[in-house]
């Protein structure tokens, strides 16, 4: 089947890239992320700290050592994750905002193994949160507050960093996994 769509000089070339970038970039030249990815985490918490004390009580059935313990561990994970990449965002001269313009790629540090370390660290933090304050429905919301990261914030980014970085973000992308 063909198609009779003819195209103007007005939709190739110049105009058809700026239209492109413009569709995944927001006006400051960043990203079209339109809710702070951190906010959905909070949010997660706060709904299961609501679940847990108004509605059904899930916890984990571990002693409180081993809990405490593993939860300490995921959050010690966490936080040897988030803040390296924290650290390097700065040195390049980067916001960890997603929406503020990326001036370039950073493909060492934490970000030689995952896309997106911060995000990661957040999941695992609030995972080891879950796991240590005995509230399942914590760490069960942990997953799903990535999930919805995933929608709202990195197919966003991804599509930013590939029409910005071309050739040299696909073979990051062939490269690196996006979470783990």
């Amino acid at each position: 089947m063909t198609s009779n769509k003819t195209f103007s000089a007005q939709e190739t070339g110049p105009n058809l890239e700026k239209r492109a970038t413009e569709r995944w970039q927001n006006k400051e030249g960043g990203a079209r992320v339109r809710f702070p990815p951190p906010l959905v985490f909070l949010l997660s918490i706060f709904l299961a700290v609501v679940l847990q004390r108004a509605v059904w009580p899930l916890t984990i059935p571990v002693g409180w050592q081993l809990r405490v313990t593993a939860g300490l561990v995921f959050i010690a994970a966490a936080i040897c994750l988030f803040v390296p990449a924290l650290v390097l965002f700065k040195r390049t001269g980067q916001h960890p905002r997603p929406w503020k313009p990326t001036p370039e790629l950073i493909p060492n540090g934490p970000y030689r193994f995952t896309r997106n370390p911060m995000y990661v660290a957040m999941t695992l933090f609030v995972l080891g949160l879950g796991i240590a304050l005995n509230d399942l429905w914590i760490s069960l919301f942990a997953p799903v507050s990535l999930l919805a990261v995933h929608f709202i914030a990195v197919l966003p980014e991804e599509r930013y960093l590939t029409e910005k970085f071309g050739e040299n973000y696909r073979g990051y992308l062939a490269r690196v996994r996006r979470y783990l």
